[in-house]
């Protein structure tokens, strides 16, 4: 893993995300205090599908996979994150128990922003945390359209194969909100 980090070059990788693009100095500072800096080895685990979200990541330097526990128990890799990847956000958001497994695929270095510090800045009246949150709810209604437009490309095409099935069904009964 590289040696010691400068506070210059984080914040110059910071400015180059685009999570953090709206923030001005001063405000990436403020954000930058609650910020750890956590390293893993290949192999090693952030956190497990299931566990509580306590934190919210911003993958500096590494390679990590994302995998998701299928139906029968077995996991799938379903992403692969690189430099300037943000994960985690949902549990700012909600408080919700991890939803995926994050798993290092080689050395990672991660900036690891704790949940409870970050809800101190949103009660404190913190435009930086405010301008976080709403870059997070971009970042999710991104993903939220494309899991929309997938859903809908796979619908079409089991229509064509097969008539109404249970992947219809489902997306039936998934509420789109636009």
């Amino acid at each position: 893993m590289e040696g010691p980090l400068t506070l210059e070059g984080v914040i110059s990788f910071l400015l180059e995300t685009p999570l953090f693009a709206d923030l001005d100095a001063t405000e990436l500072a403020e954000i930058v205090k609650i910020m750890q800096v956590q390293r893993l080895r290949a192999g090693q685990t952030v956190f497990r599908e299931g566990d509580p979200g306590d934190a919210w990541y911003v993958l500096f330097e590494g390679t990590a996979g994302v995998s998701k526990e299928g139906v029968a128990g077995a996991a799938r890799d379903i992403a692969r994150l690189e430099a300037h990847a943000c994960f985690g956000e949902m549990a700012v958001i909600d408080g919700s128990a991890r939803s995926a497994t994050i798993r290092a695929q080689s050395d990672l270095t991660l900036f690891r922003f704790r949940r409870g510090s970050f809800q101190d800045l949103l009660e404190e009246g913190s435009l930086a945390a405010y301008k976080l949150v709403l870059a997070m709810a971009r970042i999710l209604s991104q993903r939220h359209r494309r899991l929309t437009q997938q859903i809908s490309e796979l619908v079409e095409q089991d229509h064509a194969h097969k008539g109404q099935s249970p992947l219809g069904t489902l997306a039936d009964s998934y509420k789109v909100s636009e």
